[in-house]
């Protein structure tokens, strides 16, 4: 009885001992994946900010061409404005120089 007694301890033991390492490689395990999660959450941080700095930058050049294209337009539009002046008061002299 007793080396029935001894050998059941002796096989917890073992068991135990197996079981601590199963335990310790699955707590290995988890923090592999925490790290591995940790660097896809850097990685993942450092695609937004780049996505950000490239919608900002192009958000600039986009803003830049527009005020362009209104300053173009402005322009083109004081140009016909003057030749429209240009045109009426030609009109008007023509008309001055018949009514005399």
């Amino acid at each position: 009885m007793k080396k029935s007694l001894f050998a059941a301890a002796l096989m917890s033991l073992v068991l135990a001992a197996c079981g601590g390492q199963k335990t310790e490689q699955a707590v290995e395990a988890a923090a592999s994946a925490a790290e591995a999660a940790a660097s896809a959450a850097e990685v993942a941080a450092s695609a937004v900010e780049t996505a950000a700095a490239s919608a900002a930058e192009t958000a600039e050049a986009v803003a830049a061409s527009a005020t362009e294209t209104a300053a173009d337009a402005a322009a083109s539009a004081a140009d016909a404005a003057a030749e429209a002046a240009t045109a009426a008061a030609s009109a008007a002299e023509a008309a001055a120089s018949e009514a005399k």
